[in-house]
């Protein structure tokens, strides 16, 4: 080991995109609040539990504005008896529950959004409800025999089943609930309820408090983790993919102006959750480009981060560049003094798709034997930084007691080790301000370090289409000054949440045909509520869905790795 600590950020990104239907105030999709139960408020709590441990978080915008939401429509719920606009949340205190055949077959199906190995079969009760629900799934016919009872318990146990370790060990509520184990009542059901809506008022608290005794930092992404350099110029797909065919409209209309909006608006969204103004940013996906960079600084952003094969790509460009230990050292971008730290792939993805099977200890056994051999090939670089990157939510699902043995041991291990300084980036910044000056930043993301997960296929390119649509019809409204104030912040609202990244992640025959669905029917109602905010009638294509997926990737598509295989 070198005689000077290795210093190591892990930064995890927490993120989802805007369910919500803004017409209805519906949310679509259950993934917000699922993710604040088991996986923010888990992450939060080990954090608590190791107060030697260092970390950096990073929240999108959206995300703090749905938990803040969830939060709200619970203790309505609670005190003025007004009904919560999630179907599952909703139907967890119904006192009268769907009737038609239909209503119930998608409601069992929804109850078995949990992942089988893990989350169903570790509860013999939930798996014995798991698997007469496949049984109605495959013999619709008999659901005219199931009684209200069978879906309650169905429903309670999806909510247990994604309840956070944490919780479910310290919470007694919640302990008595799972030793009850069936023929829940109202009672029950609205004491789980109340479980559920005291982890969403108090989780962004939480972090709060974390960063305030500065344990962590917290970072800020775009206000709807939009992909900003495509914003800017959509050519610069053809940094890292030369090759690869864009949409029709190979400029997004007043992209600039989109990329300042997102970036003031995330800012002032930040502040008002947290106190303060951040210091760094995850660009969205960590995308980046050299202009992407210098918006960033311009608007008081000291460092940002991105993935290992932006710097590889645009280390190629340079005279003598290493590209051995280059990702373990801190680099200043073009034209900007705002510093970059790039993803360790190799390390991050070890987390992310590996260490699930393993046995805790070892995994983290092994995490630190990889970062003493880092530590003994930077021994003559005392500014040498490890950056692992990864989702902060998504791959927990797939660990054994949803990774409690891992995490705890995780931070315990590396906070304690005399070779290692577990620390943030801005800690790191305040006692180390040596970087390389970069002569050129290749523009790409943390996937493989292209934008292939967004643009550059053929239904990729035209949700690019159907949005450039959109936002040259808004530019003409707006134009027009029939819009002012209220409205005029809707509309722009609306724009931001289409121009969100998700959308595009999930466009294309590689992704699991159920969750492209999902994703391509919210991303069309979006757009259409876009056009109906300005007074135009959608576009017809808007009724009809463009793409199906059908493939069956590592984790359901919810996390990529950092390199192609």
């Amino acid at each position: 080991m070198s005689a000077k600590p290795l210093n190591v950020v892990v930064y995890w990104h927490m993120h989802q995109p805007q369910y919500k239907d803004v017409h209805t105030g519906e949310y679509q999709l259950p993934w917000t609040y699922l993710h604040v139960i088991k996986d923010y408020i888990d992450m939060a709590a080990h954090l608590e539990a190791c107060p030697q441990a260092h970390v950096v978080v990073n929240f999108t915008p959206t995300l703090l504005e749905q938990i803040d939401d969830y939060n709200r429509q619970i203790q309505d719920y609670f005190t003025h008896a007004t009904a919560i606009k999630d179907a599952m949340l909703e139907a967890l205190i119904q006192t009268v529950l769907p009737a038609r055949p239909e209503q119930r077959l998608v409601m069992i199906k929804h109850c078995l959004r949990a992942n089988e190995e893990r989350l169903i079969k570790r509860y013999p009760q939930y798996e014995r409800l798991a698997a007469q629900a496949k049984f109605l799934e495959q013999h619709p016919e008999a659901v005219v025999y199931i009684q209200d009872q069978y879906l309650v318990d169905l429903n309670v146990w999806f909510h247990l089943a994604w309840m956070g370790e944490t919780v479910r060990r310290s919470d007694l509520r919640i302990r008595k609930l799972m030793d009850k184990g069936m023929c829940f009542s109202m009672q029950d059901r609205a004491e789980l309820l109340s479980v559920i809506g005291e982890l969403c008022a108090t989780v962004i608290g939480r972090y709060r408090a974390l960063a305030e005794r500065g344990q962590i930092e917290l970072s800020m992404t775009p206000y709807a983790h939009p992909i900003m350099p495509l914003l800017l110029d959509m050519k610069s797909a053809h940094d890292a993919m030369p090759d690869a065919p864009l949409p029709g409209c190979d400029v997004y209309p007043g992209g600039e102006e989109r990329v300042h909006w997102h970036i003031d608006k995330g800012m002032a969204l930040f502040q008002s959750y947290f106190g303060f103004k951040p210091h760094g940013c995850w660009p969205s996906e960590g995308s980046v480009s050299e202009r992407t960079i210098q918006l960033l600084a311009q608007h008081g952003v000291n460092w940002v981060a991105s993935g290992e094969t932006v710097l590889r790509n645009s280390l190629s460009h340079e005279a003598n560049g290493d590209l051995i230990h280059s990702i373990h050292r801190p680099y200043l971008a073009p034209h900007t003094d705002a510093y970059c730290f790039f993803r360790d792939d190799g390390l991050s993805d070890l987390i992310g798709f590996t260490y699930a099977t393993w046995h805790a200890d070892d995994a983290v056994a092994n995490l630190v034997h990889h970062l003493e051999n880092i530590a003994d090939a930077c021994a003559d670089d005392p500014d040498a930084i490890v950056s692992i990157i990864l989702d902060g939510e998504n791959a927990w699902e797939y660990y054994p007691e949803n990774g409690y043995y891992f995490l705890k041991a995780l931070y315990e291990k590396l906070s304690t080790h005399p070779g290692i300084n577990l620390t943030t980036y801005s800690r790191y910044l305040a006692k180390h301000d040596k970087a390389k000056k970069l002569n050129k930043i290749v523009a790409g993301s943390w996937v493989y370090g292209t934008f292939s997960t967004w643009i550059g296929s053929h239904d990729k390119n035209l949700g690019w289409d159907m949005l450039c649509d959109a936002k040259k019809a808004v530019d003409k409204a707006l134009a027009s000054g029939r819009f002012t104030g209220t409205d005029r912040e809707r509309i722009e609202i609306q724009l931001a949440i289409c121009e969100g990244s998700d959308w595009f992640w999930w466009f294309g025959d590689y992704n699991p045909a159920e969750s492209v669905s999902d994703f391509e029917r919210l991303y069309r109602l979006q757009l259409t509520h876009l056009y109906k905010l300005i007074g135009e009638t959608p576009p017809e294509y808007l009724a009809h869905s463009f793409t199906q997926g059908g493939g069956s990737p590592s984790a359901g598509g919810t996390m990529r790795r950092g390199q192609e295989h």
